[in-house]
């Protein structure tokens, strides 16, 4: 199993009607040297100038990012590149990143490589220590920027941090 921590941006809340900005991802593993950035061409004329803001990008930028089929066929590549065993998608705040990434995956390769289930970093924290007030952010090392792979990556450190808690997790 290869744990992968996802992070994304969009411009509004839902994918179809709003569209995903950029994303990142890192494989969860010692060094976190192995890591993927997209950068998609929006999908809607629809968008929220607030949401849009925690990207850092303007709505002109945006409109010269790349092919949203290619860039996730190019996730696709990789991610198959990554382990022949089951890839588990992780991250933050998986109820939102797993909406856009699933959907993206869906609409433009035809399938999704993580399958159909996702895993929330936080519910994992909250489990460990055995209280469901509990933050694990403070167990980050990089800086939460809002560029997703910075974000995965602190994530991914906080996962790994959790490991020599005691949580009980094949990486």
């Amino acid at each position: 199993m290869s744990y992968i921590m996802v992070d994304i941006e969009s411009d509004g809340p839902i994918p179809g009607d709003y569209s995903m900005i950029c994303f990142g991802a890192v494989v969860v593993e010692q060094g976190l040297s192995r890591t993927f950035y997209g950068q998609l061409l929006p999908i809607s004329e629809q968008w929220v100038p607030g949401a849009l803001a925690v990207s850092g990008f303007s709505r002109e930028e945006t409109l010269a990012f790349r092919d949203p089929a290619e860039v996730m066929q190019d996730f696709a590549t990789w991610l198959a590149g990554i382990s022949k065993e089951r890839l588990v998608f992780i991250s933050d705040n998986n109820g939102f990143d797993w909406q856009f990434i699933n959907w993206y995956f869906h609409h433009f390769t035809g399938k999704n490589p993580f399958g159909f289930s996702s895993t929330n970093l936080g519910s994992l924290y909250k489990g460990l220590v055995r209280d469901t007030f509990k933050n694990f952010k403070h167990l980050r090392k990089t800086k939460h920027t809002h560029h997703p792979v910075d974000d995965a990556k602190g994530n991914a450190e906080a996962l790994l941090a959790m490991k020599e808690m005691g949580l009980g997790i094949r990486l």
